[in-house]
Order: structure tokens, then sequence, then C-alpha cells
């Protein structure tokens, strides 16, 4: 066993698995929930409003995935510089990329570097990004699903380095609930809460939970409409989720779009544009241009009407670490 591996406890070391370095592993997510709780087997640790992806290296060779697994090491070189000074040197990590906008994560900043294919470039654009990693899946020849989620929060500390860029997400033991109205206080999406004794399953999991201080949802854009006045671009989004195999209708977003956003996301469209609805619903409109469902958007909400509509939509920009297929309407546990 290598000195990385080191910080295993011995009761929990017939729990390692002996394996080459994955080239992919699915990330764990959390489900959405009303319950507000405090529980000793259960940790809590900030939602951040960002990029998902999984760090993998081997030796020499470094990888930056988004969830649907895109390379994405072009729009974040500096995360490579610090995962490259790394002494373990075989490791794969999983966290969440964000920027800020004062104390507060957003992902509209991040959506300016989210453009950037080109490292020379990413490093100029003045949007300063960090990479906050909350879980480890593998190091120094052994896969780590198996362990605790503890064990594996204390071997992620001890056998990588956090200098600026990387971050480590600091979580708490106790007090979820408190937590949770400090988080909303303060203007964050909420806090996530993870059992504590928990492996790391490749799928969505009851393990992990999602306590939300505002309405959000990931959604597909099925059309546009054109212009008004003096707006460029477009006027408004049409958007739905996946049910039952088919993409349902969840109305227009009209706002949370800057110019650039504009011209450059009609583009996009233009290039997806198709003669027929992708919806399976019916929807009226005028001058409306459908497209192709392939890009996925970032959107609050007020709430959802009794008849499965947004209320008071915004757009907080373009998801590229998602499928369209994977949209779905997000509705918490009871």
């Amino acid at each position: 066993m290598t000195d990385c591996l080191a910080g295993v406890p011995a009761p929990d070391r017939d729990l390692l698995d002996p394996a080459k370095r994955p080239e992919w592993r699915a990330p764990m997510t959390a489900v959405l929930t009303k319950k507000r709780f405090s529980d000793p087997g259960w940790i809590y640790e900030r939602k951040l409003d960002g990029e998902r992806a999984l760090a993998i290296r081997d030796g020499g060779s470094l990888r930056l995935m988004t969830r649907n697994r895109k390379e994405i090491i072009a729009t974040y070189p500096e995360f490579a510089d610090a995962l490259e000074r790394q002494s373990c040197r075989r490791f794969v990590v999983d966290g969440e990329i964000v920027a800020f906008e004062g104390a507060v994560t957003s992902f509209a900043r991040l959506q300016r570097r989210m453009q950037i294919a080109d490292a020379d470039e990413a490093r100029n654009s003045g949007v300063a990004v960090f990479y906050y990693l909350f879980d480890i899946l593998y190091l120094g020849g052994y896969r780590l699903e198996r362990l605790p989620l503890r064990t594996r929060k204390a071997l992620l500390k001890s056998a990588l380095a956090f200098p600026d860029p990387l971050r480590l997400t600091s979580h708490r033991n106790r007090n979820g609930e408190a937590y949770f109205e400090q988080a909303c206080e303060k203007g964050w999406e909420g806090i996530i809460a993870k059992k504590a004794d928990s492996p790391y399953r490749h799928a969505r999991s009851r393990d992990w939970l999602k306590f939300k201080c505002s309405k959000g949802q990931d959604l597909v854009i099925g059309g546009f409409t054109e212009p008004f006045g003096e707006r460029i671009g477009f006027g408004a989004l049409l958007v739905g989720y996946y049910a039952d195999g088919k993409l349902r209708y969840a109305g227009k977003v009209g706002t949370g779009y800057d110019d650039e956003t504009l011209r450059r996301l009609r583009k996009r469209m233009a290039r997806l544009a198709r003669d027929n609805s992708p919806f399976a619903d019916a929807v009226k409109g005028k001058d409306v241009t459908w497209v192709s469902p392939k890009l996925v958007g970032e959107f609050k909400l007020t709430e959802w009407t009794e008849g499965g509509k947004l209320r008071h939509p915004r757009s907080l920009g373009l998801r590229r670490d998602k499928a369209a297929q994977a949209v779905v309407r997000e509705a918490p546990d009871e």
C-alpha cells in the first residue's frame, strides 16, 4: 500500500479494491427533499451552483470531465497546474467548479468561462474560478467507493494539497437545520446532507439529499420567439422537461439574458432549427422557431403552477454538463 493510502484506518482497509485507474466513473447525485433534519449519522455541506467535474490523473496524464463526459481542461487550465503538482499521482476526485459574485457562487458569471475552449484565453478572461473537491473515488491503485464517506473525506484531505484554485469542501457534523437557515440567510443555494457511512454510488441516491433555499430547474430548450422592440437575438425561450420519454412543455423564459448571450445563443439555436415542435404538448405562440432539443439551461422560478408551468422564471445560463434526455422535473420528496 502506498503512502497516499496511509490514512485509511485499519478496519476499512478490507474495503479497498485493487484496480487500474478507471477511464470514467459516473458521479453520484443527490435527491431533492423537503425534509430538514439534524442527525449525527449525517454530514452537511454547502450546495454550490457551478459545473460538476471529475478530475482523473494517472501519472503524467490528467483529464477534467463534466458529468456527461465532456473534456473541459482547456476551459480551466489553472486546475491542471494545481492537480499536476500533487505528490500523489494517481487519483480520481469529484467536485464542483464555481465562480463568485461577492460571497455567493454565480452560475451566470461562470458562463463567461464555460464558453471558452482555449487555455490562454481562459487564463486572461478575468473570471476567477475555483474547484471545490468533496470526494475521492480512486487513489494509488485502489478504488475507494466502498469506503464510508467520512473515511473518503479524511483521505481526500490527507492525500491532496489545496492551494488556490483548489479548495477542500468543508462540512458540518451536526445542526443541519440551523446550517440550512444560515445558508438561506447568506443567499446560498442551500446545503447537501450526506449519510456519513455511505459508499459512493454511481447513480442518484437518497444517501445524498438536497436542502434548497430557492427553486431552480434545469430545462431543455425546444424553441424561441423573435425579438421585439429594441431587443436583439430572441424574445423568449420555449423550454420543457422529459417525462415518460416525451418532452413536456413548461413555458417561456424571457428574462436573464444580456446582449452577448442573446446574440450567441441565437446563433447556436439557429443551427438546430427544425420545422416542427419537439414538444409532446400543443404550444401556442407566434413567430416561434422550433429547435432540436439539444441545449440545456438552468433557470430560477418562484414556483410551478397547478398546470405544470413555470411562474416568474429567469435564465441563469446554459449547462454543458447534463444531457437533454436526463432533464426531468425535479420534485422534492415529502
